[in-house]
């Protein structure tokens, strides 16, 4: 059987200082568990930040993590490289690297964040 979870079915999450960030992060669940990746991630998330909000840096050990910006202006810390992300765009941390995300700007950030086992 698929699964249809609607939009207001989804688990809304308030993190204060995510992984050490700024501010808070507002999660929405696309997936309730981890059974619903079979086994293979842990986390895929739509993540909103607002002003002056963000995760903090932190390194992935033995998964992965991809963000795929919705909407939103980022500033990107992709191992110690500070870079602008805009929609459309999408970052893939490694096993061992490490990356932060942060909103500066009065608009807010929506991005996807998927979690994966290495």
């Amino acid at each position: 059987m698929s699964l249809i979870r609607r939009s207001e079915e989804r688990t809304h999450i308030i993190t204060p200082n995510s992984q050490g960030g700024p501010g808070r992060t507002i999660g929405h669940k696309i997936i309730e568990s981890d059974a619903d990746l079979w086994g293979k991630g842990r986390l895929f998330n739509q993540t909103i930040l607002e002003k002056d909000c963000g995760v903090g840096y932190h390194v992935h050990e033995d998964d992965g993590e991809i963000y795929l910006v919705l909407s939103g202006e980022a500033e990107y810390n992709d191992n110690g490289t500070i870079t602008t992300l805009y929609p459309g765009d999408v970052t893939f941390t490694n096993p061992g690297e490490g990356h932060a995300i942060t909103n500066h700007k009065d608009e807010p950030v929506v991005f996807i964040a998927l979690i994966l086992y290495e």
